[in-house]
């Protein structure tokens, strides 16, 4: 069966790629096939949940220059269809995405317009919800392109806040309810799609 080369990148504990692997393993991801794992420095439990599923790793430290060079080449290197940005907390530059020239797409923490943008990341994003008062919030998966989540919206997913949430709280519930139901929905949405594509030039 033709399917999506996939490389994921991470920059912590990967939770959202461990999302992906298990939707890979239920065969609820069946379009694509995640090929690729970069990390963007060592000691990261992507790295360790990627080893266990056989997945090949490489770390490429995002604070060198010739970093955006470096992951361009492992995915040319590796013929990648798509690219997820799962939990990867870099910016990529509209070169890099210009110069890769496929699908790349990002899961962020909140329901996109709201709380997205330069400097929203992590625990930011759930601290700013809770700070504006809003009642419900989520996850919104997109397509990249040179503006800080604004590209495409693929999904998005909301998820009530509670009284008495903390910023920890809240990430947790986000994740659990929104982001690790969603990516992979979205990862299928657009691995189909490639696949589509490939066969109709077949």
């Amino acid at each position: 069966m033709l399917r999506a080369r996939i490389a994921v990148l991470c920059s912590g504990g990967g939770t959202n790629l461990q999302a992906l692997l298990n939707a890979q393993a239920a065969g609820k991801l069946k379009s694509g096939e995640i090929v690729l794992v970069i990390a963007d420095k060592a000691g990261i439990g992507a790295i360790d949940r990627a080893k266990k599923r056989g997945v090949p790793c490489s770390v490429i430290p995002r604070k060198e220059e010739d970093f955006e060079a470096r992951v361009l080449e492992a995915l040319n290197d590796s013929q990648i269809d798509m690219v997820i940005l799962a939990g990867f907390l870099g910016i990529l530059s509209g070169e890099f995405i210009q110069d890769f020239g496929k699908p790349i797409i990002n899961i962020h923490p909140s329901l996109i317009p709201s709380f997205c943008g330069k400097g929203f990341y992590g625990l930011k994003v759930h601290q700013a919800a809770l700070d504006y008062g809003v009642k419900v919030t989520g996850a919104t998966v997109h397509y990249v392109n040179e503006i800080p989540d604004g590209g495409r919206i693929i999904l998005q997913r909301a998820v009530d806040i509670a009284p008495g949430d903390t910023a920890e709280i809240l990430q947790r519930r986000v994740m659990e309810q929104a982001e690790w139901l969603i990516l992979p929905q979205a990862a299928e949405i657009v691995a189909a799609q490639i696949v589509r594509e490939k066969e109709t030039k077949l």
